[in-house]
């Protein structure tokens, strides 16, 4: 029997998202980013976002299905927030704390569906920094 998908954000240090990136990399998920690009970018203090989005499973891997892929809110280094995404196991999720009231998680929601995505922030960020670099006539 599936699992019914949780309709809740739930909140997570930097630390914390560090080790379900980790658990992600360890399964093989399709959905994560790299931790050490986690490391580089990620506004060490700050508080990241996870909203379960769909029941991935995965036929041929029964012992990793199914995962929640969740949409994800991460505060970078220079304050902004971005979207990604990342598998978690459902036993995963449930063992992260409840913490937010339904006005936090109405405001988050926003701004999840108001966030640049993390390939659209890099792309800013390489454009950004060739700008700097080039010469001034």
């Amino acid at each position: 029997m599936a699992l019914p998908l949780p309709r809740t954000i739930r909140a997570v240090d930097t630390a914390q998202l560090l080790n379900l990136e980790q658990e992600a990399t360890a399964f093989g998920f399709s959905q994560r980013l790299p931790v050490d690009w986690l490391r580089e970018h990620l506004a060490a203090e700050a508080t990241h976002y996870l909203f379960p989005a769909l029941v991935h499973g995965l036929r041929h891997r029964p012992e990793v299905s199914p995962q929640w892929r969740c949409r994800l809110l991460l505060t970078v280094g220079t304050g902004e927030q971005i979207l990604s995404l990342l598998d978690v196991l459902p036993d995963t999720f449930d063992k992260i704390p409840e913490t937010l009231d339904a006005a936090s998680k109405t405001d988050i929601a926003r701004r999840i569906e108001q966030a640049m995505s993390q390939r659209d922030w890099v792309e800013r960020m390489v454009s950004e920094g060739a700008r700097k670099e080039m010469p001034r006539n």
